[in-house]
């Protein structure tokens, strides 16, 4: 694996609050923020709550799969 397909590295305790744009936007949900981590009771995040900006729906997720460039970019684009 070259240094282009390597996976994003995340601190999944700094994920609160972090935007994220969708990079195929879906219902023209593109824009999101973390809004919730989900912890178990070690206190290890297993998952996220990712709100989309303009509709305000809000989905669960790992946050895992923000590690796939394919899928997300940090930051709103």
């Amino acid at each position: 694996m070259n240094a282009c397909q390597a996976p994003r590295r995340i601190n999944p305790q700094k994920l609160l609050l972090s935007k994220w744009t969708a990079v195929t936007p879906r219902n023209r949900e593109k824009h999101f923020i973390v809004t919730d981590l989900v912890r178990d009771e070690q206190g290890q995040v297993l998952c996220i709550e990712l709100q989309a900006v303009l509709t305000k729906r809000s989905e669960l997720l790992a946050w895992q799969s923000l590690q796939h460039k394919e899928q997300w970019l940090m930051g709103w684009k």
